[in-house]
């Protein structure tokens, strides 16, 4: 064991020696660097290299990227062939309106050359254009239908308006001008009625009959019967017009009867009062359905007139259109 010590102490000696020797020549020669160089064996390559020829999926997706790529490049192609296509159909119209241009350029530069140069200002004629009736026509139909067309909505939303507040004050006024004339019916019957009931008028004053019967009550039978009551009281009881109409119809008559006959007026004052409202709202109503006929007759006039001239400035706009057509037929066959 101590010799294998020993043997080692004498081989860590002149290694130390050498590992001096080395580092004192390293510092005195800093410029020499060793490069170790990295090789690498064939055999390793071999190993790492992947193996793509054999491997089916890698060959797949190969061929798939294979058919994308070439049908994108046909696509490409295709559109490419259109768009070239219709390059050269544009530049060949540019080309012809060119040519068709110099040439119309070149003969009329012929055509001036000919002519004289000595023309006068005297010798220039003046043309006077002067529209035709059918264009003068076109043109007051086309003015007339923008003003209709601009006139008639607002003269229709106004009169309309106007038509409907005017209806319902005419329909209420006129409610009230019937209500008015039938109470005025009624308590004219009513008066005269019982003015007239068994010569009562005769023993009364007109004035305090006139001044019972009210637009309020004459059509109410109690009213009756009680100025009736009231007048047999004060006049028959007392004994002094026993001989009157009066007087004898209420003493040989029932009492009954003779309130069923006063009370009767009352009713027949309601009757007349009703004819004279519906008489009334009759005549009002002829008269505004024929206002109402009137406004829908001109309103209907209007409409018609409106519609023949735009028939006529369509056909006349009709034929014009025609007649441009052919001209410009006309042009394009010349340019040709």
């Amino acid at each position: 064991m101590k010799v294998h010590y020993i043997n080692i102490l004498l081989f860590a000696l002149p290694l130390n020696i050498l590992l001096t020797i080395y580092l004192v020549n390293t510092h005195k020669n800093p410029s020499i660097t060793h490069h170790t160089p990295t090789t690498r064996l064939l055999c390793e390559c071999d190993l790492y290299m992947p193996n793509y020829d054999n491997d089916p999926q890698i060959k797949e997706v190969m061929e798939i990227f294979n058919k994308q790529t070439q049908q994108r490049f046909h696509e490409y192609d295709e559109k490419m062939k259109t768009t070239r296509q219709k390059c050269k159909d544009q530049c060949n119209k540019e080309i012809q309106k060119i040519i068709l241009k110099d040439k119309l350029e070149k003969e009329l530069m012929d055509k001036f050359a000919t002519l004289q140069t000595d023309i006068q200002n005297d010798a220039i004629p003046t043309c006077i254009c002067e529209k035709s009736i059918a264009d003068k026509t076109e043109k007051f139909c086309l003015n007339c239908g923008k003003n209709m067309g601009a006139i008639a909505p607002w003269w229709g939303l106004v009169c309309g308006a106007g038509y409907a507040g005017w209806t319902n004050y005419a329909a209420t006024t006129l409610l009230e001008i019937a209500n008015d004339a039938g109470i005025k019916a009624g308590i004219k019957w009513g008066i005269q009625e019982l003015k007239d009931f068994h010569g009562l008028g005769k023993l009364i004053k007109f004035s305090k009959i006139k001044s019972s019967i009210t637009p309020t009550n004459y059509a109410d039978p109690t009213t009756y019967v009680t100025f009736v009551e009231k007048a047999k009281i004060s006049i028959c009881d007392a004994g002094l017009n026993s001989t009157k109409p009066f007087c004898n119809a209420a003493k040989h008559q029932l009492t009954q009867t003779f309130s069923q006959r006063a009370s009767r007026i009352a009713e027949e004052a309601a009757d007349i009062a009703e004819l004279a409202k519906k008489g009334v709202l009759e005549e009002g109503a002829s008269s505004t359905s024929s206002l109402t006929t009137a406004i829908t007759a001109s309103v209907i006039a209007i409409v018609v007139i409106v519609l023949i001239m735009v028939i006529i400035y369509l056909i006349l706009r009709y034929r014009r259109k025609k007649k441009m057509k052919k001209k410009l037929q006309y042009i394009k066959l010349l340019k040709e």
